[in-house]
């Protein structure tokens, strides 16, 4: 595939900012975390109305406050520790930027974990359960993340081969000046589509069609471990981080996949142990009881 063969990104009229006032820029980066989180809870809503829920109305208005907190505390830190801990040590200022980009997944999962862990600490609920109503909204925030990283026209893909014909150029910094770079793999849609439309789809036919939801960490599993895989094959397309692309050469693999080979085997384990882990469901106050 040629240069003139690919699509342009700028022929596509995107643009990173939303709404622009001159004082205030609004990003669609920022509104994909609101619409993640709202979305989220919207579904978790739907969720717990089921009955053998873990936790009633209030909780989960609660969950939300901790989920989001943990998303953009735990996103930002395990960018910083995971991705450019040289640079911030050097720029500590900088990690306040949050408008700037820089977020990570895994580091995500870490701080959303902890806010599940403190609100079934702080009302004696069932944590693990708990994780596995979350897991399945997550997707929500996936999906709408990735697409706006495609909006932002970052986290791209590996120069692309004659067999790929929607190949997108990118707009790159080459020698200081601006350019469409070479034809590369659309990773963040990749990622979209696998973590987000795939990864829903699946947990929710095991939450609506299965008993899933009565094996404690079962939902849970099935989420880390098929991200994990997703993350982990996407990975092999995707562009490494400029300041890790030595990481990656010395290595063999990218960042992101020495994170989310723990994630494929915890969720392995989550999955194959959760029969085991099964008892009688007692309803949680003001939710529906099942036998």
């Amino acid at each position: 595939m040629n240069n003139q063969d690919a699509i342009a990104w700028t022929d596509l009229h995107l643009s990173p900012v939303a709404l622009d006032l001159g004082f205030f820029q609004l990003r669609w980066y920022s509104l994909a975390y609101l619409a993640g989180i709202f979305v989220g809870y919207w579904y978790l809503l739907k969720l717990v109305k089921q009955p053998g829920s873990p936790m009633a109305r209030r909780h989960a208005d609660d969950m939300v406050f901790y989920a989001a907190l943990g998303i953009i505390l735990g996103g930002r830190l395990g960018y910083v520790l995971f991705y450019n801990l040289a640079w911030y040590i050097q720029h500590p200022a900088d990690i306040l930027k949050l408008w700037d980009g820089g977020m990570s997944f895994h580091g995500g999962v870490i701080g959303t974990t902890l806010g599940i862990l403190y609100l079934s600490w702080k009302e004696k609920l069932p944590w693990l359960r708990m994780h596995d109503y979350v897991a399945c909204c997550v997707p929500f925030g996936l999906f709408f993340g990735r697409i706006a990283n495609f909006v932002n026209h970052e986290l791209w893909g590996a120069p692309a081969g004659s067999g790929v014909p929607w190949a997108i150029r990118f707009p790159e910094v080459i020698a200081g000046l601006t350019v469409l770079g070479p034809p590369r793999h659309p990773t963040q849609l990749y990622e979209a589509i696998l973590e987000g439309a795939v990864l829903f789809a699946i947990l929710a036919w095991m939450f609506w069609k299965t008993q899933a939801r009565y094996e404690p960490g079962k939902l849970v599993g099935a989420f880390i471990f098929f991200y994990g895989c997703f993350r982990f094959g996407i990975e092999f397309v995707r562009e490494p981080d400029a300041q890790l692309v030595e990481f990656a050469r010395a290595t063999h693999l990218h960042m992101g996949q020495w994170l989310s080979l723990p994630m494929i085997l915890g969720g392995l384990y989550l999955m194959l142990t959760a029969k085991g882990r099964r008892v009688r469901v007692e309803p949680t106050a003001g939710s529906a009881s099942v036998a």
